[in-house]
């Protein structure tokens, strides 16, 4: 099954035009923004946060605090299955690249790939499969291979030379911390990532990503007010320029300021003991539209679509792949 199938990479500019396309999950953070009859103003205005976050991090030899800019592009993932028939080609994942610009020297920096990450077959995970197997249970269940196959095709493309043609680093993704997960301020602290926070337990989340081969450390940036997880393959603190992680840091940082403000934007920082609640009065609204509950209920229906054009189809062939596939050794 080595050639069961391939990968192919586009690539769409992240800017104040965007428009989503035909195959972007429309759950994602940046389609949802481009979605609103305020979409322009909506991108306009959350680039804005970007940059000034960059340059607020980014503060030495920077006085004006307008000296770099960053450049997005959404990188989507198509999977390519190479026998015949119906639904061959399935959008597989999406992530952000980012270029940080110098506006003194002109120079261009490749920031990090990940970021943002953006899944069909999570959806399915989460929003079909797991509610499916506790349908009728009286306590939450987690199948043992819940994940599995998500996480391997995940390692797959990492390895792929549609990848490995394209980038030369490993991605990291940053996302909000748990809810439902209490963290621990550490005496850790990194110059650009700030604070280090640990927790006890790792969440579902967690542990779905670790099985897509990729460990977590959470971080409370300076000026931040919480701590962001950020997951990573190698050695999150030495593999990364401190620009890099930046550009990582401001473009996150920012979406989670619009999708979850009670934590992101909240009016005072995450105390040494801290639980994140989306119950949090305490925090300021962003001028900038998001559809938190259109986000919910489409991830159900594009975890049906995945079903219908993915699993269904070809889920042996899957399932035989998966059972011969080795993830390579973190």
């Amino acid at each position: 099954m080595a050639d069961a199938f391939t990968f192919s990479i586009t690539t769409t500019r992240f800017d104040e035009d965007y428009t989503p396309s035909e195959d972007s999950r429309i759950t994602t953070n940046f389609a949802n923004l481009a979605r609103s009859e305020h979409r322009q103003q909506n991108l306009r205005n959350a680039l804005t946060m970007i940059d000034r976050r960059f340059n607020d991090l980014a503060q030495w030899d920077n006085p004006n605090g307008d000296r770099y800019t960053l450049e997005l592009e959404i990188v989507s993932v198509a999977l390519q299955f190479t026998t015949e028939g119906a639904d061959q080609e399935f959008p597989l994942l999406e992530v952000l690249d980012v270029q940080i610009v110098d506006t003194w020297t002109g120079i261009r920096r490749h920031g990090i790939v990940g970021n943002n990450f953006s899944s069909y077959v999570r959806d399915y995970d989460f929003s079909v499969r797991l509610p499916a197997v506790n349908a009728d249970s009286t306590k939450p269940t987690v199948p043992e291979d819940f994940g599995d196959l998500h996480g391997k095709l995940f390692q797959h493309f990492l390895d792929s030379p549609a990848y490995q043609e394209r980038f030369t680093q490993s991605p990291v993704i940053c996302i909000s911390v748990s809810t439902s997960k209490t963290y621990h301020r550490t005496a850790n602290e990194h110059p650009v990532l700030g604070v280090e926070y640990q927790q006890e337990e790792y969440s579902l989340t967690d542990e779905y990503f670790a099985k897509m081969g990729m460990r977590v450390r959470y971080f409370m940036p300076r000026g931040g007010v919480a701590p962001l997880a950020f997951y990573h393959r190698g050695d999150l603190l030495n593999d990364y320029a401190d620009l890099q992680l930046i550009g990582t840091i401001s473009t996150m940082e920012t979406f989670q300021k619009i999708y979850r403000p009670e934590v992101y934007n909240a009016n005072s920082a995450a105390a040494p003991v801290y639980r994140p609640s989306l119950e949090a009065q305490n925090h300021s609204l962003t001028d900038i539209a998001y559809d938190r509950a259109e986000r919910s209920r489409l991830a159900i229906t594009q975890g049906k679509y995945t079903e219908e054009h993915f699993i269904s189809p070809h889920g042996d062939a899957l399932a035989r792949w998966a059972a011969d596939y080795l993830a390579p050794v973190a």
